[in-house]
């Protein structure tokens, strides 16, 4: 059976940043340019319109199936919580429609394969590349979620086991430990004379400039080290077919959604919690952490004239 959706939506995360709101955008008009013959729209959780709730709605207009693909990088409560919720809430005013979820971008190889493409160029960038005194820096956005912030501890150990470097660290830019000067701060103090920054992360926005300022300071405190900050994930290719891949998967009507049947989720549901970090959880119980706001008015109902 053919289970190709009739219309794929990206859920970017939105950014205060114009520029970063705008760069989504280009990335899903690059997509549709590679793949002329699929209906592919986008929405953001927040700070950019079409809202997640519009999107859904705007999908579901003629559209029998719609998957739902999350354009975010780790998977803490956005991917958990939130996506679900508002698939939910569109599945209850298009009945007509079957609403599909796909996975976010995770800790995988192709991911790990545009890291080691990132880290090589922003070794390309120093006077003396040398991974034998060169530390690398993973730099993340930080989760109050263990499995997501377990992703990128994940991705740092596969980078070390399959690259030259003995030194690959792991630090936050929000939310949690360690954060980028500490991490610094380590490797000066086990004789690194390099260190070789790369952000995990898909687009720009203002995380992305504080995190240049971040590195300028750096080179002030630490005049005898030598910095190199790789870019963001932006159009690697790389992106483009590892969501080539998602989108023609099959994806089954009655596939669970991130966190279905989870008891704090339902917990969080009925008491419109928004913040639910539980980690101390029994054996197989689902772990996730959650920051956001609500503040958006609905209008709700779908028509539907397929063919």
């Amino acid at each position: 059976m053919n289970y190709h959706p009739d219309c794929i939506l990206l859920v970017g995360h939105g950014s205060r940043e114009e520029s970063g709101n705008e760069e989504i955008r280009e990335f899903v008009a690059q997509w549709r340019a590679r793949q002329p013959r699929w209906r592919i729209e986008v929405c953001f959780i927040e700070f950019a319109p079409p809202s997640l709730h519009d999107g859904l709605i705007a999908a579901a207009q003629g559209a029998r199936r719609v998957l739902v693909l999350p354009l975010i990088l780790n998977a803490a409560g956005h991917v958990k919580m939130e996506i679900p919720e508002a698939i939910e809430h569109a599945r209850a005013h298009c009945p007509g429609t079957a609403f599909l979820y796909g996975p976010h971008l995770t800790a995988c190889d192709p991911i790990l394969a545009i890291l080691k493409r990132r880290l090589r160029r922003a070794m390309n960038a120093l006077d003396m590349p040398d991974p034998t005194t060169t530390g690398v820096i993973l730099l993340g956005r930080g989760s109050s979620d263990r499995a997501a912030n377990g992703d990128m501890a994940k991705m740092a150990r596969w980078l070390q086991e399959e690259g030259d470097h003995e030194l690959v660290d792991l630090a936050f830019t929000g939310v949690t430990w360690p954060r980028l000067e500490s991490a610094v701060q380590r490797q000066v103090r086990l004789g690194m004379t390099q260190v070789a920054i790369v952000p995990v992360y898909l687009f720009t926005g203002v995380l992305i400039e504080r995190i240049q300022e971040q590195v300028a300071r750096l080179k002030q405190q630490y005049p005898q080290v030598a910095f190199a900050l790789g870019t963001h994930f932006g159009f690697d290719p790389g992106i483009f077919a590892l969501l080539d891949a998602r989108a023609t998967s099959d994806q089954q009507e009655g596939a669970m959604l991130e966190c279905d049947g989870c008891k704090y989720r339902a917990l969080a549901e009925d008491d419109h919690l928004h913040d639910h970090s539980h980690t101390a959880l029994p054996a197989g119980g689902c772990a996730h952490g959650h920051e956001h706001h609500h503040g958006h008015g609905h209008q709700h109902g779908c028509t539907h004239q397929h063919n």
